[in-house]
């Protein structure tokens, strides 16, 4: 089984900026609120990555006052109300801009660990 974010050492073991871009991305598919994002991020990756409150909070805010994201009060599907999270176009661009960045990040981690031993 693979190691979930919460299992690592620290947050740092965490590429900077990367909770970013999946908040970035869960929300270009749709508006959520904090939960359904951290509830989201859980299921589309089988559980491994799971963000705190603590962290992703923190995160929202931040994408926020970059002008990335917009908050508006809204009711959930439970009948709780809730801020719910959306994309701004500015965040739209930041999102391909960030996801190219992390191709070409990954694509060269990923040459380097394949290298043959021996």
């Amino acid at each position: 089984m693979l190691p979930s974010v919460t299992d690592m050492s620290k947050p740092t073991d965490l590429v900077q900026g990367t909770l970013d871009l999946l908040i970035l991305k869960l929300l270009a598919i749709q508006p959520l609120h904090g939960w359904a994002i951290s509830r989201r991020l859980r299921a589309v990756s089988n559980e491994v990555l799971q963000v705190s409150e603590g962290s992703l909070y923190p995160a929202l805010h931040k994408l926020e006052q970059e002008g990335w994201i917009r908050a508006e009060w809204r009711t959930t599907e439970n009948n709780r109300r809730a801020k719910f999270y959306e994309l701004t176009r500015a965040g739209r661009r930041q999102l391909q801009e960030q996801a190219a960045s992390w191709d070409l990040l990954s694509s060269a981690i990923t040459a380097v660990i394949r290298l043959s031993e021996g």
